[in-house]
């Protein structure tokens, strides 16, 4: 057995297997001892033994575990809320368009709750689970009406989705490990993305919430929401982007303070996402 060729073959697929092996790099030097000390037939034993433990639970595998986990955790909330809020569509007076959008996104939400605990069981961790009974959409009182009023079933469904999208890029970092995971993470939160100017766009079509909601944040601005949900929209404002300004004139264009933090959605901590989402969890 040439377990050099082995592991040539395996890092193809794996860019990360000597990492696995071995943290210390030392790996051709632990590799270069292994079959002297064993019998020949003892050889495949170890070597599979060697693997296991290389792609058991890593350290790296568990911190993606609790990022996915944590992103299930928003999912969940997302699609409980959808779940209810499909059922409560026609009593609270949605258009019909509205209320075939609100069981689209519930659909997402479903399956990407479905994905994330797949996604959390193939890396050997414990998926979180929720039910109904986990979440309280009326934060406590905060928006009592939620599913008995069109306005604030719309308002909490742009807190969630505006919160989701800054939440999924604010863990990007913590995935780059695993380009698979990464990648799936990012097609998620584009989809967000869409669910979030999707809802903003609901909610600008309906005169009687407010018309003037832009799909798009801009600065710090709530598009409406209670002063209750600043905490979703503070750090949006900014107006440099990788140490350059982006608000100015450039080659005769002016663009000023609003567009430029338009066009960038800024990450968000996981700190700030669970203290926004904690009234809605029981």
């Amino acid at each position: 057995m040439n377990i050099f060729n082995l592991i040539t073959e395996i890092e193809k697929v794996d860019p990360e297997v000597y990492d696995r092996l071995d943290p210390r790099r030392a790996v051709f030097k632990h590799f270069a001892g292994f079959g002297k000390k064993l019998a020949a037939t003892a050889v495949p034993l170890a070597l599979g033994s060697m693997f296991n433990k290389a792609y058991a639970q890593t350290g790296s595998n568990a911190a993606i575990v609790e990022v996915l986990n944590f992103a299930l955790t928003l999912e969940y909330l997302e699609s409980e809320f959808y779940k209810q809020a499909a059922a409560a569509s026609i009593a609270v007076g949605a258009p019909a368009a509205a209320q075939g959008a609100i069981a689209l996104i519930r659909d997402h939400e479903a399956q990407h709750v479905a994905f994330l605990r797949t996604t959390i069981s193939s890396l050997q961790g414990t998926p979180v689970t929720f039910t109904a009974a986990s979440f309280d959409f009326t934060a406590r009182g905060a928006f009592a009406d939620v599913f008995t009023n069109y306005g604030t079933m719309l308002a909490v469904a742009q807190a969630f989705e505006d919160t989701g999208v800054r939440a999924y890029k604010g863990q990007a970092g913590n995935l780059v490990s695993n380009n698979t995971v990464l990648q799936a993470a990012l097609q998620i939160h584009s989809v967000e993305a869409r669910h979030a100017a999707h809802i903003r766009r609901m909610r600008r079509d309906t005169p009687s919430i407010m018309a003037s909601v832009k799909p798009w944040i801009t600065l710090k601005d709530r598009a409406g929401l209670p002063a209750g949900t600043q905490l979703v929209y503070d750090g949006e404002e900014l107006t440099t982007q990788a140490t350059v300004p982006i608000a100015g004139t450039f080659n005769g264009i002016t663009i000023d303070a609003n567009a430029a933090s338009e066009a960038f959605d800024e990450p968000m901590s996981k700190e700030t996402v669970l203290q926004i989402v904690t009234p809605f969890l029981r």
